[in-house]
């Protein structure tokens, strides 16, 4: 059975660890894209593939070394 978009998010927000927010704003230009998906939105076709090329642009230059983890700002300047 195929994953919905919003299940290969879930997943890719704790590989990340990026907040909702923050890839929804990186990857689409729209902070609530999460919230909203989490709320019953139906995503577009369109919108399906940014998202999918925005995870594995991520993805490939994680495993180039280019990027990391972010995780939340707001936790990592308490440290």
């Amino acid at each position: 059975m195929e994953r919905t978009l919003l299940q290969r998010i879930e997943a890719f927000l704790k590989e990340s660890a990026m907040p909702p927010s923050v890839f929804g704003r990186a990857a689409v230009r729209d902070p609530r894209l999460v919230s909203d998906l989490r709320g019953g939105r139906e995503p577009g076709g369109q919108m399906i593939c940014r998202v999918e090329h925005f995870m594995n642009i991520w993805r490939a230059e994680r495993h180039a070394g280019r990027v990391a983890p972010q995780g939340d700002r707001r936790t990592r300047a308490q440290t």
